[in-house]
C-alpha cells in the first residue's frame, strides 16, 4: 500500500467547528462546514480573497501530499516523460471547411495552448487567427473557450477564463489587423452565435450564483452594459445553452435540466426578433432540433424526442410555421433498446448516431428516397463518434473512431457514393503496436440479476490468471456514456502489467435511457452495486487480482468512489477521486449553490421530499463516512471550480482521517490557482500513477 512506501509527517489536524442543522426530524452534525467560504463567490473570481484560515488548511493538505510522495519523484518523471513522449506536441486538427476557408486548431511544439488557425480552399498559406500560448503568457492559468469566426470571414469572436472559474471574458478580433476591437463581453458562458451580417453576435450570460440563464445579443462597437436581453429563464431548476443549426438561418435556445427540454428560435437574419417557442415545456419531455429550409414541400424541422413513451428517443418532423408538438410527425420511429444519441440535418442526407447493445453505430439516410445504410465497425468494444461541421450544402460526413487499443481516426464519408477517405490517423511519436494490446467486452452480472458491462484493456502479453493489478474506471451519471476509446495515458499502466477497466454502471446510457433511469433518484445506489459487481466478477474471472485493485472517477463518478469506499473499503486497495461530489446530502440542501436546484431531476430534491433525504442521506460519501479501515485514497480538487466545490472534498478528506480505523494514507491535492477547467496538470497525473503504482504492490 502507498503508506508502506515511506512514512511522511503527521497528517493536517483540521479544526471541527461543529454545525447544527435538522431537517424531516434528522439532526445533521457538520464539523468541517467551517472550510466553505461565505465569500466563496467572490473566490470563484478571485482565488487571493479566501479566507486565510481554509487558505492555510488546503496548503497543509498540499504540502502533505508532497511529503507523502516525495519518494516517488523519480517514478512521476518517469511517467510524465513517458505521457509527454506518446503526444504530438505539434499536433493538428482537420481542417473544417466554411465558404472560402477551412478552419482547424493546433498546438506548436513545446505549447500548451490551441492555436486557431485557417486556410483558404483554394491553396494557400495558413493564418494563425488566435494564438493561446500568447494570450496566455504570463497567466498562471488560462484556458482559451475557442474561437467562432463571422458569416463574413473578417472576424473572430474568441472567449478566456484566466481564474478557472469558467466565467468568460469574450472579444473580437479584426483578422485583417490582428487587433482586438473595443468589445469586451464579461461573465459569459463561452460560445457565441454570430448574426447573419455580423454586426452582432448571440451569447449566455452566467448571473451571480454561476447559472446560465439569459442569452444577450451584443452588437459591435457598444458597451456590453447596453446589450439586449432577449431570454431569460427565471427558473433555477433550468439552464440555458445557445447553438447555431446546421442550416445557419437559425440560433437554438435550449431550456433544459436533467429530464426536461424546451427550444425556442432565433432567426438569424433577423435579430431583433423575438424567438419562438417550438413546443412549450413538459415535464420529462426533452427534444432537439434541426431546420431544413425546403423538405416535403417548405421549410421544416427535424426533431429528436422521447415524446409519446419513446424511451430511447425517435426523430420526427414539423412544419416550421407550426412547429408545436401536435404538428409532429414520426419519420425514425422509436425502436426499443436503439438509443438515438443525436443526429444531423444536410441538404440531402438525415445522419444519426445510435447505440444498440452497447456499441455506436452511423445511420445514414437521403432525405429524398428515404433509403438508408448504416456505418459499423467489428471490433468487440470501440467509439464512434461525428464530428460536426459548418457547411449544409454537403454530401460529405465526418466522423472519429477508435478503440481501446486503435488511435483516433478521422474519416470524411461522402453519403452518396459510401467512399471513406481517411484525413487523419492519431500519431503517438513514442510508438504504439495496437497488435501488442487487446481489448474485450465482459458482462458482469448484477446484485438484481442485470448484467453489466465492462470494456478491457491489457496487454498481449499480460497474464490474466488472477495475478494483475488493475484500474476500474466508471462514472454512471447524468446519462453520460463513457466510450471504449483510445487514450495514450493508460497506455504507461497497461505496459507495467495492469489490466484497465471501464465499469459501464447504470446511470449511463450503455445500454439506452433505461440504463440511465435505473441509476438515478432513488435508483442511484444500483450505479454503486454495479462498480462493486463488476469489480468482483473481474476478480472471480481471474482478470483482477483479488488485493491490487484501485478504483478511479471524476466528479460524480468521484461520489461513486466515496459511495465505494464506505460499501466496500475491502475490495479495493486504493482509490482515486477527481473533483469528487461527495458532500451529496448538504449541496443538495443548498439551493443557493449553482447547480442545485438543476440537479434535483438527478438526485432528488432533499428539502421538500422527505423520501428523497433518506435516499440521498443513505448513500451520500461524507456522511456515511465511519470507524472503519478505509484504503489508501487520493482527492483532488480546484479551487475555483464551480461545479464541485473545493470544500467538498476537504471536509470529506478531514473526516475520514478523524474516523478511519487504519494507517492507510489519505492525501488531498487542492489546485489553489484553478478549477476543474486545469487540465491535469502534469504532477497530478505522476500523482495518481503513483497510487496505481502503490496499490500494485
Amino acid at each position: 500500500m502507498l503508506d508502506r512506501v515511506s512514512r511522511p509527517p503527521a497528517p493536517p489536524c483540521v479544526e471541527e467547528r461543529p454545525s447544527v442543522s435538522v431537517h424531516h426530524g434528522v439532526t445533521l452534525v457538520d464539523e468541517y462546514a467551517w472550510l466553505r467560504d461565505p465569500n466563496w463567490q467572490a473566490v470563484m473570481r478571485d482565488p487571493s480573497v479566501l479566507d486565510p484560515a481554509i487558505r492555510a488548511v488546503l496548503e497543509a493538505e498540499n504540502a502533505h501530499a508532497e511529503a507523502a510522495l516525495a519518494p516517488t519523484v523519480t517514478l512521476q518523471e518517469t511517467l510524465f516523460a513517458e505521457m509527454k513522449g506518446r503526444i504530438k506536441e505539434d499536433d493538428a486538427g482537420v481542417p473544417s471547411p466554411d465558404g472560402p476557408f477551412a478552419y482547424y486548431s493546433r498546438h506548436r511544439e513545446g505549447g500548451e495552448h490551441p492555436l486557431i488557425c485557417r486556410i483558404p480552399r483554394d491553396g494557400g498559406a495558413e493564418e494563425i487567427l488566435l494564438d493561446g500560448d500568447a494570450l496566455a503568457a504570463g497567466k498562471a492559468f488560462f484556458s482559451l473557450g475557442g474561437g467562432e469566426h463571422s458569416p463574413d470571414h473578417r472576424l473572430v469572436a474568441w472567449s478566456a477564463d484566466d481564474r478557472g472559474s469558467e466565467f468568460f471574458t469574450t472579444r473580437v478580433r479584426d483578422l485583417a489587423t490582428g487587433e482586438d476591437l473595443t468589445d469586451v463581453v464579461p461573465e459569459a458562458s463561452g460560445g457565441v452565435v454570430w448574426t447573419t451580417d455580423s454586426r452582432a453576435f448571440f451569447y449566455v450570460k452566467l448571473d451571480e450564483q454561476h447559472r446560465p440563464t439569459k442569452v444577450f445579443l451584443h452588437r459591435l462597437g457598444t458597451a456590453a452594459s447596453d446589450d439586449r436581453e432577449v431570454f431569460r429563464t427565471d427558473d433555477p431548476g433550468f439552464f440555458v445553452s445557445i447553438a447555431r443549426l446546421q442550416s445557419g438561418r437559425f440560433a437554438e435556445i435550449s431550456v433544459h435540466d436533467h429530464e426536461s427540454a424546451e427550444a425556442w428560435l432565433i432567426d438569424l437574419d433577423a435579430p431583433d426578433v423575438a424567438p419562438r417557442l417550438v413546443t412549450p415545456r413538459e415535464k420529462q419531455l426533452r427534444y432537439d432540433v434541426e431546420h431544413h429550409p425546403a423538405f416535403d414541400g417548405g421549410p421544416v424541422l427535424f426533431i429528436r424526442t422521447n415524446a409519446d413513451d419513446a424511451e430511447d428517443f425517435k426523430i420526427v418532423t414539423a412544419p416550421l410555421a407550426t412547429p408545436g408538438r401536435a404538428h409532429w410527425r414520426d419519420l425514425v420511429p422509436h425502436r426499443p433498446g436503439v438509443f438515438v444519441l443525436g443526429f444531423s440535418v444536410t441538404r440531402e442526407w438525415l445522419v444519426r448516431l445510435e447505440r444498440v447493445d452497447g456499441l455506436p453505430r452511423i445511420v445514414v439516410r437521403h432525405l429524398g428516397r428515404g433509403d438508408e445504410h448504416v456505418i459499423a465497425f467489428d471490433e468487440e468494444a470501440y467509439s464512434l463518434g461525428m464530428a460536426g461541421g459548418y457547411e449544409f450544402d454537403t454530401d460529405t460526413l465526418r466522423f472519429n473512431y477508435s478503440s481501446m487499443t486503435t488511435p483516433t481516426e478521422t474519416w470524411d464519408y461522402d453519403c452518396a457514393t459510401r467512399e471513406r477517405v481517411l484525413r487523419k490517423r492519431q500519431e503517438v511519436p513514442s510508438g504504439h503496436d495496437p497488435a501488442a494490446y487487446v481489448t474485450r467486452r465482459l458482462l458482469a452480472p448484477a446484485h438484481d440479476g442485470e448484467t453489466v458491462p465492462v470494456s478491457l484493456l491489457a496487454r498481449r502479453d499480460t497474464p490474466l490468471d488472477g495475478t494483475a493489478p488493475t484500474l476500474v474506471y466508471a462514472y454512471g451519471s447524468y446519462g453520460m456514456s463513457t466510450p471504449a476509446a483510445f487514450s495514450t495515458s493508460r497506455l504507461s499502466l497497461v505496459d507495467r502489467g495492469f489490466v484497465y477497466a471501464i465499469a459501464h454502471a447504470r446511470g449511463g446510457t450503455e445500454k439506452g435511457w433505461r440504463w440511465y433511469r435505473e441509476g438515478k433518484l432513488a435508483a442511484k445506489p444500483n450505479t454503486f452495486k454495479d462498480v462493486i459487481a463488476a469489480t468482483e466478477h473481474l476478480i472471480r474471472e481471474k482478470i483482477a487480482a483479488p488485493d491490487r485493485v484501485v478504483a478511479h472517477g471524476g466528479s460524480a463518478g468521484g461520489m461513486l468512489i466515496g459511495a465505494l469506499a464506505n460499501m466496500r473499503p475491502d475490495l479495493y486497495a486504493g482509490l482515486i477521486a477527481e473533483v469528487p461530489f461527495v458532500d451529496v446530502l448538504n449541496t443538495m440542501l443548498d439551493e443557493t449553490l449553482p447547480l442545485t436546484p438543476p440537479e434535483w431531476p438527478e438526485w432528488g430534491d432533499p428539502i421538500r421530499d422527505a423520501a428523497a433525504f433518506h435516499t440521498i442521506r443513505s448513500y451520500s460519501p461524507y456522511d456515511n463516512v465511519g470507524p472503519q479501515a478505509y484504503p489508501a485514497i487520493l482527492a483532488l480538487a480546484g479551487l475555483t471550480d464551480p461545479r464541485v466545490t473545493y470544500w467538498e472534498p476537504a471536509k470529506w478528506v478531514a473526516r475520514l482521517r478523524r474516523l478511519k480505523t487504519n494507517d492507510d494514507l489519505v492525501l488531498l491535492r487542492t489546485n489553489l490557482d484553478a478549477g476543474r477547467g486545469d487540465p491535469h496538470l502534469p504532477q497530478d497525473r505522476a500523482l495518481r500513477a503513483e497510487v496505481f503504482r502503490a496499490a500494485g504492490r
